[in-house]
């Protein structure tokens, strides 16, 4: 899933061995030993992720544009995230990124979106992970069911003011990565 190419770049570092330390169908944990570009050799941790889309659905109400959010618990922080709209098809890696985009915004809130516009690609920690993701616009959206996953199923789905989803961000209250840097990356763009 991609939709653009950036030619490699060895940085000056060399993979002198590589090893498979941990794998499962969503992630895949390697061992590098590297020499770095001053000749010192080192070891390094890739986490290698498939790639994800992330949605942030623009809707508008009776007061103005809202967004919606999605909340659930994340194990590995051990507390319940506001974040927006995201994930990746382990089992179809290489489907368009705007088919994944459209796939998980409805599975996780019911919104089917008119319009998708792609806002750009962000790495979610380059320092340990190769996972790269896409950032998406939706509007035109229609409300229906949700279809979640069985691991999705502490999740809920809230439409709120923007000026609010504004506020919880100033405020410290949604504080996923990929979240923040997706409404940046919209607003940079000047969509919201």
């Amino acid at each position: 899933m991609s939709t653009e190419s950036v030619p490699p770049d060895d940085g000056g570092f060399v993979t002198l061995s590589s090893r498979i330390v941990y794998e499962n169908r969503w992630t895949r944990v390697r061992e590098d030993i590297i020499r770095r570009p001053d000749g010192n050799q080192g070891l390094y941790g890739i986490v290698e992720r498939g790639e994800f889309a992330v949605v942030l659905p623009l809707g508008r109400g009776p007061d103005g544009p809202t967004v919606t959010l999605v909340r659930q618990y994340r194990y590995p922080v051990r507390a319940r995230l506001w974040e927006l709209p995201m994930g990746m098809w382990e089992d179809r890696p290489d489907a368009a990124p705007d088919m994944v985009a459209r796939g998980e915004l409805e599975e996780e809130t019911g919104l089917r979106a008119g319009t998708l516009r792609h806002a750009g690609t962000l790495y979610q920690g380059a320092g340990y992970s190769t996972q790269r993701g896409q950032v998406f616009l939706a509007t035109d959206l229609t409300p229906g069911a949700p279809r979640r996953e069985a691991t999705e199923g502490d999740m809920t789905s809230h439409t709120i003011p923007l000026a609010e989803m504004d506020r919880m961000v100033r405020d410290g209250e949604i504080t996923c990565m990929v979240t923040l840097a997706a409404i940046a990356l919209i607003r940079a763009r000047g969509w919201i």
